[in-house]
């Protein structure tokens, strides 16, 4: 069982607060036990939230040995971990360490005073002297911002092929998200279309499903319109522009927007994080980790702002270590 720690809400000064459980705020608080300090975690869904909500079949870019938290083995039966081996991992390690964190539980505000900060969330207040920002990007689709956007047969996520069967499918985007869902859509009998923004797959799409989908688009079994954009979406047709110019409306019964996710930047500003650029990339100190903000640290994916291809597990377990460091000095 997870400790409760119900006396946190009577303002005990915590060493450090993570918002966020997902694989960098577990590593912190690992981290965080490691050096004897006083933590918890606040997590506004299960632990690892977001690979939760990944696609079921979905399988990591990175092998299992690069997604490893705390020199802690992964094993996997499969060069590349799927989805569930992925929870089994995580949330074998938050049950075998009895990591100290809140589920189910979302931070409103962070504020400091007098070197202390203060952290309401939905269920009471709590006191830390370090706060570590570990939310991700999940949770904030990147919106297309057109007409019908908001019509029930759009989705924003994708979970599975199967409710798709022999429907007509608009996928939009050209990343791994949106690759894996036409194929997966398509060898259960849907009708897929791609409306693609650029003017070819991206690069970034797993090395063994580009060769896929693009011969699937090749072969005319996935229909593919690039340089387009969708224009409006209505109850049963979808209409763009093509890389003519030319405007098209084709029937349609869903649209997955793959569109990508944003961090939530309101949180952040709010925080007293500087936001930087076009990207809105959060001031940080990348060798603490620590934001203008003092003993304010972000950890993990939410350091790319815009650019959410910029940090992924692999390349952000170090940053547990650098913020703990910096604490400890």
């Amino acid at each position: 069982m997870y400790k409760a720690f119900s006396y946190f809400c009577d303002m005990e000064i915590l060493d450090i607060l993570i918002i966020g459980g997902g694989p960098i705020g577990l590593n912190c608080a690992l981290e965080a036990q490691k050096n004897n300090l006083t933590y918890l975690i606040i997590e506004k869904g299960t632990i690892v939230n977001s690979l939760y909500n990944y696609p079921l079949y979905m399988r990591f870019f990175s092998t299992a040995e690069k997604l490893e938290i705390a020199e802690i083995p992964f094993i996997s039966t499969a060069p590349k971990p799927g989805r569930q081996e992925a929870l089994e991992y995580y949330q074998g390690i938050a049950r075998q360490k009895n990591i100290n964190i809140h589920l189910y539980e979302k931070v409103l505000k962070v504020t400091k005073e007098n070197d202390v900060f203060t952290i309401e969330t939905t269920k009471g207040k709590y006191s830390a002297k370090n706060v570590i920002i570990s939310t991700g990007f999940y949770d904030i689709p990147n919106f297309m911002n057109i007409p019908g956007e908001n019509l029930p047969k759009v989705k924003h996520y994708y979970t599975e092929p199967y409710p798709y069967a022999k429907q007509k499918i608009v996928v939009v985007g050209s990343s791994n998200s949106a690759v894996d869902a036409a194929l997966e859509t398509y060898r259960k009998g849907a009708e897929v279309t791609m409306i693609i923004r650029h003017s070819e797959i991206s690069k970034s799409v797993k090395y063994w499903v580009k060769p896929d989908i693009e011969n699937r688009i090749a072969e005319g079994s996935i229909k593919a319109y690039f340089n387009s954009e969708i224009t409006e979406i209505k109850e049963n047709t979808v209409i763009f522009k093509d890389e003519n110019g030319q405007t098209n409306e084709i029937e349609n019964d869903f649209v997955l927007a793959m569109t990508g996710y944003l961090p939530d930047f309101e949180f952040l500003k709010n925080s007293g994080i500087e936001l930087q650029g076009e990207c809105l990339n959060p001031l940080y100190h990348p060798e603490t980790m620590e934001t203008n903000v003092k003993n304010l640290y972000l950890a993990g994916v939410v350091c790319g702002g815009k650019d959410t291809h910029l940090w992924f597990i692999e390349n952000s377990r170090i940053h547990a270590e650098l913020i703990l460091q910096s604490i400890l000095k």
